[in-house]
């Protein structure tokens, strides 16, 4: 017997799926989980698959988690995931005509959008020319310029396998550059990238996104800016989260624990327990990012001893971790971390991870 709870369960279990049709005729797919003030959850085109990405287990509790509060929308990108494949534009602006499609079907008065990687650049983009429709943004290992994001010898080597050997592109993307494991969870993954869209379509897409930019949108957008970084992020270097915070007037830059490229796979709680803050009530975490610190090294105020503990605590080791390698008591390491809160003016440990790590200690 389907009970009017069990109803309501399978509801948010699997979201129905609807259709919006963008301004020049391309169909896009999307869904809406959950009540509350609303968060678009940008495709991360062109590998978006929403229907993939709720297979893997870590995603799909970070999603239901987040539905519990806001109102989730998510959409497939234009030529990728269930929207429609065959498409011949993959510019910025065919991706501005997409959110406005899914935005109008849905019935969406106001929102926060949640861009990452590439679409962060129609996400900024989008605020900017709608600020009475956009809350606020949260922007992850996003730039003004679609370039920035590609321009390592590490990402162009991987982007030249799309086309030569697309199934070794897909594990190397899965599991070198976002770091998934080798087990289910990974294989999930890799085939949530796999199935995403077309090597041609993938292709096209990064060529496009690799010629866009959005640094005159983001001298515009004046609506609260949340922009994340992981301390140990390699993909996107934190320079690059600092540089795009210091081209939105509003934002705040705001350093998570851990390494994983992949905004939901690692402390996926702290995240969706972060989305959910800003979600109602943006304007709270609107204070713009401190200025950038020098890079010449750690400061003359650290003391040897201090140096060294600010150096095992970026490298994860808890105080008591600390004090046995360096032989100290757990006071006096708790004593040494305090000082170089102070000294530093970091928050906690995230905080001075990253400036250990902008600063070469770690």
């Amino acid at each position: 017997m389907v009970t009017r709870s069990n109803r309501r369960y399978a509801a948010i279990v699997d979201p129905e799926t609807h259709v919006a049709t963008a301004g020049d005729g391309v169909r896009i797919t999307w869904t809406s989980l959950g009540n509350g003030p609303t968060l678009i959850y940008l495709p991360g085109v062109p590998f978006s698959n929403a229907e993939g990405e709720w297979r893997i287990p870590a995603v799909r509790r970070a999603l239901l988690r987040l539905a519990k509060h806001v109102r989730l929308v998510q959409f497939d990108g234009r030529g990728t995931g269930r929207s429609q494949r065959d498409v011949n534009d993959v510019s910025i602006a065919a991706h501005l005509r997409d959110i406005d499609a899914v935005v109008a079907a849905a019935g969406v008065e106001q929102c926060v959008l949640l861009g990452f990687y590439h679409s962060s650049l129609p996400a900024i983009a989008w605020a900017a020319r709608h600020p009475e429709r956009v809350r606020g943004l949260v922007l992850f290992g996003g730039a003004t310029r679609g370039w920035d994001m590609m321009r390592g010898p590490g990402t162009q080597a991987l982007l030249s396998l799309i086309e030569r050997d697309w199934d070794t592109f897909v594990e190397s993307i899965t599991h070198a550059w976002l770091g998934w494991p080798a087990g289910e969870e990974g294989r999930l993954a890799a085939e949530w990238f796999r199935s995403s869209t077309s090597p041609a379509i993938a292709r096209a897409t990064l060529e496009a996104a690799g010629l866009e930019d959005v640094s005159r949108d983001a001298a515009r957008v004046r609506c609260p800016v949340l922009i994340l970084h992981r301390a140990d992020a390699t993909v996107i270097p934190i320079a690059l989260s600092e540089d795009l915070a210091k081209a939105l007037p509003t934002a705040r830059l705001e350093i998570l624990p851990g390494s994983s490229a992949s905004l939901f796979f690692e402390n996926a709680d702290v995240v969706v327990d972060r989305l959910v803050a800003f979600v109602r009530d943006p304007a709270g975490a609107s204070n713009p990012v401190p200025p950038r610190r020098s890079r010449a090294g750690p400061s003359p105020n650290l003391s040897p001893r201090e140096v060294d503990v600010l150096r095992l605590l970026a490298d994860g080791d808890t105080n008591g971790q600390i004090a046995a390698r360096l032989g100290l008591s757990i006071n006096t390491v708790e004593r040494h971390v305090g000082n170089v809160y102070r000294k530093i003016d970091a928050r906690g440990r995230a905080e001075a991870t990253a400036w250990a790590i902008r600063n070469g200690v770690a």
